[in-house]
């Protein structure tokens, strides 16, 4: 291939997708890293610990490429990316951060090495795979898309947060790629090239839709499996959960309503919330003695990240997301002159909600319709419709 093929081009987007959509750990990581340095040492941390990460990335998925020019070894490696893409559809499990802290530059440029090393395997395998043997479309699309994820990294984290069918592309995207490797391999290129050449476009497909299929069923085994969670705590006040469902399908405001839970992302959808409890203050029959609970819930960062950041840098991380997130709905609160208190907590957001309006007895939850959900939940958004199956309260839910 070479700079007037289109294939190259294609490849050359393929590669920066690819990297894009794995690298969410790895930017992170770099973040957090350098979270506790100086500022112009944060910069510098940054900046020379992701410059060494890209040569270390571009040697280690060279010496990928010229491997998998052996048989057999695409055949693995599709399977392996295969297992990486349903992965990524999957919610994700936390652990708290057990690393040190980190303290001076060369110790965050270490830790910026040692993560990405660590944590690039399934990177290295499906940015070779795309790059096809190019050594040239692999510098470049490295040389590319690793600075775009690390300077960019919040902007990109929250689009993927915002709009979760980047996520569910670039899933699709490596099952492509696993499908294309799978039918290059030399041990069974020869015979698909003379008796079923369908297969070069046929078999990435079925693999990309297989991957989506594959991968949202399972999540929606895991999100029923927490809603599930939820019901089994609902149950042991059964009454109160029968009317909870009731006025959830119903959306009435109960007559004596003294707290009301607000779960808040810092989102328009959520100050919409706001606006509507203030609204609805004044035809309760007692709303003086309205107390509103804030909250923001984090979704906890994966496992990969805590091997290398200490649970003292998670933990201020979320505080900080937090209080950006609690911001916007506390200063409507508060001009309002709305006795309101604020509450965070990192987790599964829909049982989270669910939970925490129990703990605190509250009579009902007023909250935002993002709509982002998946096709099970087209209509509310998946976190409010979580909120909805597991909740013993009411649930206001605001458009």
């Amino acid at each position: 291939m070479n700079l007037t093929d289109p294939l190259f081009w294609i490849a050359l987007l393929q590669i920066i997708g690819v990297n894009i959509v794995l690298s969410g750990d790895n930017a992170v990581v770099i973040a957090l890293a350098a979270r506790s340095l100086p500022a112009d040492q944060q910069k510098r941390a940054i900046a020379w610990g992701s410059g060494a990460a890209v040569v270390m990335r571009i040697v280690l998925t060279i010496v990928a490429v010229e491997l998998l020019r052996l048989p057999y070894l695409k055949l693995a490696g599709a399977a392996l990316l295969l297992w990486i893409a349903v992965q990524l559809l999957q919610p994700e499990e936390s652990e708290d951060g057990h690393a040190t802290v980190v303290s001076g530059l060369g110790a965050a440029i270490k830790t910026i090495l040692l993560a990405d090393l660590v944590m690039s395997l399934d990177n290295v395998i499906a940015v070779a795979a795309a790059a096809k043997g190019s050594v040239l479309l692999l510098i470049i699309g490295l040389a590319i898309s690793i600075p775009l994820v690390v300077f960019a990294s919040r902007i990109l984290l929250v689009l993927m947060e915002r709009f979760p069918v980047i996520i569910t592309a670039g899933a699709a995207l490596l099952g492509w790629v696993a499908g294309d490797m799978a039918v290059t391999d030399p041990i069974d290129k020869p015979w698909v090239d003379l008796h079923a050449a369908f297969l070069h476009w046929g078999a990435p497909l079925v693999c990309a839709v297989a991957v989506v299929v594959v991968g949202k069923w399972l999540a929606a085994r895991k999100t029923a499996a927490y809603a599930a969670a939820g019901a089994a705590a609902a149950a042991a006040t059964p009454v109160a959960a029968a009317a909870a469902a009731v006025a959830a399908a119903t959306a009435t405001v109960p007559p004596h309503l003294r707290r009301v839970l607000l779960p808040v992302d810092g989102s328009e959808h959520a100050a919409n919330a706001v606006r509507r409890l203030l609204a609805l203050q004044a035809d309760l029959r007692a709303g003086d003695a309205l107390k509103v609970h804030l909250l923001n819930v984090q979704r906890p960062l994966s496992g990969d990240v805590s091997r290398f950041i200490s649970g003292q840098t998670i933990e201020d991380y979320h505080r900080e997301h937090s209080e950006a997130a609690l911001a916007p709905a506390r200063a409507l609160l508060d001009s309002a002159g709305v006795v309101h208190q604020d509450h965070q907590r990192v987790g599964e957001p829909g049982p989270t909600i669910a939970e925490v309006a129990k703990e605190l007895g509250c009579d009902m939850i007023v909250m935002g319709a993002r709509g982002l959900g998946t096709h099970t939940a087209a209509l509310l958004g998946s976190v409010a419709q979580s909120v909805i199956e597991v909740s013993t309260a009411p649930v206001l839910v605001v458009r």
